[in-house]
């Protein structure tokens, strides 16, 4: 199968980015205001962030 990668997305697919980017945007600082936790992706691997992180003890199976 060949298929051509753009490097740019058309401009109906940048609004898209661009409103997926605001949602979020809005739904992460809303889960910081609440104290909520969030996981996001950073160098290809999982973050958790906020103040209630759960504790997971890695010994336990």
């Amino acid at each position: 199968m060949n298929t051509k990668k753009k490097s740019t997305p058309s401009p109906e697919g940048q609004r898209q980015l661009e409103i997926l980017h605001q949602a979020v945007g809005k739904t992460l600082e809303k889960k910081r205001r609440l104290g909520q936790y969030a996981v996001t992706w950073k160098d290809g691997k999982p973050v958790v962030a906020g103040e209630d992180v759960p504790i997971i003890d890695e010994n336990a199976h």
